[in-house]
């Protein structure tokens, strides 16, 4: 297996860390910031299901931790299994907060920037509400 181009996408949000990963980290928060899950999150067991263009999409998050880290797995209906790392950090009095997007085999340039600005605007999105 070949190493994949990854971009590591983040934001500053001036509030504490803990309480940006407590709301960023439960699902039933993400349709408020994050837009591929606009249409919402349904609990099925330990994973979420969503419902939007690329049909329906299974979510599964790792568990509460104490070390800011929302990583979550998510499948499409094709069986395509995509790794997401989340991370929320310290940074002073607020926290970084970073995405790693790693391009897809089959995925155009175009497509890998298209998919870091849509992940950008997420989390400008996430820094919005809780700065607010």
């Amino acid at each position: 297996m070949t190493t994949m181009t990854a971009k590591i996408v983040h934001c500053s949000i001036d509030r504490d860390w803990q309480d940006v990963y407590h709301f960023a980290g439960k699902p039933e928060n993400m349709p408020l910031w994050a837009s591929g899950l606009a249409t919402g999150l349904d609990r099925d067991g330990d994973d979420w299901v969503a419902r939007g263009v690329l049909g329906t999409v299974r979510v599964s998050f790792v568990p509460e931790n104490p070390f800011g880290i929302i990583d979550h797995t998510v499948t499409i209906e094709s069986g395509l299994r995509v790794y997401n790392a989340l991370r929320i950090v310290p940074n002073g009095d607020g926290c970084e907060v970073m995405f790693t997007l790693l391009k897809q085999p089959g995925m155009t340039d175009a497509q890998f920037a298209a998919d870091a600005a849509h992940v950008e605007k997420d989390l400008h999105a996430l820094k919005a509400l809780m700065e607010k």
